[in-house]
């Protein structure tokens, strides 16, 4: 039987806001490895492998394809998943991908984040001659040279560069021919869906100038510069475009998770996460949205203040397990052992003794552990 759909991976609740994942040319659904999991706590994140890279099936893509085609097959796929809008970010063609759609189907698209693209890609002829070579000779002569355009330096993902290696040569060259004729240049300013822009400071493929000229012409749009990364950022610097994507996409909710993870440490939040099921996903999303994205982050109190009226409430409630990672927390927030200590005392007057002794208790025993 002959596959109709790109091939793909869905993470996170059913239930929860989607967002779509676009690659580059030559890698898979893997250059997200990294970022996908991270988002899928806020999103349904589905990832996608281009024609012929991955899983998807070559004869999807054919000679003198073009992006509006690799479109179609991404609107395609969100039919067949029954979503009908969703957030949108890709890499490279994937990015491009994502422009065409701002520009001809808007109203599929609730935000967009463009990330190491272009609105052109340096005219035809390049990709006139890679897509050349490449059905001649196959993929894997370029493949060798992957790294070097995709990463800086003494870096490298050889899960990627293996991509690359065996992508069908009549697909690759198919979307070498799709972005040898795209150019939306003249489009940018008609985009009215929010836009990020993400470059790799040290990207050869799409330097930096190339998300400033979308950040300049899309209204509203913003641009974010990551140092260090190269042509593949969500590889490379994963910690990066996930905070930039979080901030587009999720607001309070991303806002939260970045300071849930400064109040709690990243142990904490990393094994609430890798502990998330789809029957958990919206509680932890809750969580992050409304009390760390909301509350926590609201400046009328300091995080020490906020840290003493969370241990008097935890000790008042005897959430003990609560209260030993909210002791760390205030240490964390900048309280003493004393003041956390006066704290406790000051709760044995209004919570009671009992409560505060074991609260005492539970605080001496993490206060032990900080110190050893």
């Amino acid at each position: 039987m002959t596959a109709t759909l790109l091939n793909h991976r869905a993470e996170g609740s059913a239930s929860a806001p989607p967002l779509l994942l676009g690659p580059s040319l030559g890698t898979s659904l893997a250059v997200w490895d990294t970022v996908a999991p991270e988002l899928s706590a806020a999103h349904r994140v589905v990832r996608w492998d281009l024609p012929g890279h991955g899983g998807s099936a070559a004869e999807l893509i054919g000679a003198g394809a073009t992006v509006g085609d690799l479109a179609g097959l991404v609107l395609a796929l969100a039919d067949a998943l029954g979503i009908e809008r969703f957030a949108y970010a890709g890499v490279s063609l994937g990015g491009a991908v994502g422009l065409h759609l701002a520009v001809h189907h808007a109203e599929r698209v609730s935000s967009l984040a463009v990330i190491c693209s272009s609105a052109h890609f340096n005219g035809a002829k390049p990709w006139e001659e890679r897509a050349a070579r490449v059905r001649r000779e196959g993929p894997a002569g370029l493949a060798e040279g992957a790294g070097a355009r995709w990463f800086t330096p003494g870096f490298t993902v050889a899960r990627l560069v293996r991509d690359h290696r065996e992508a069908d040569p009549e697909a690759y060259a198919a979307c070498c021919d799709a972005l040898a004729a795209f150019d939306l240049r003249e489009r940018l300013a008609g985009i009215s869906v929010p836009t990020l822009a993400v470059a790799g400071r040290e990207d050869p493929a799409t330097p930096p100038e190339h998300l400033r000229q979308i950040a300049d012409a899309v209204p509203g749009a913003a641009l974010v510069e990551i140092p260090g990364a190269s042509h593949l950022a969500p590889a490379q610097c994963p910690e990066a475009v996930l905070a930039a994507l979080r901030t587009h996409f999720d607001g309070p909710a991303g806002r939260g998770t970045a300071v849930r993870r400064e109040v709690l440490g990243d142990p904490h939040v990393d094994r609430a996460q890798a502990g998330q099921t789809p029957f958990t996903a919206r509680f932890q999303e809750f969580v992050s949205r409304y009390a760390w994205g909301e509350v926590w982050t609201d400046p009328t109190l300091s995080r020490r203040e906020r840290s003493m009226i969370t241990l008097t409430a935890l000790v008042a409630h005897g959430h003990h397990d609560e209260l030993a990672m909210h002791v760390r927390a205030a240490r964390r927030n900048g309280l003493t052992p004393e003041e956390i200590g006066a704290v406790l005392l000051q709760t044995a007057v209004y919570c009671g003794v009992p409560a505060a002794n074991s609260a005492f208790a539970t605080a001496q025993r993490v206060l032990a552990e900080e110190d050893g």
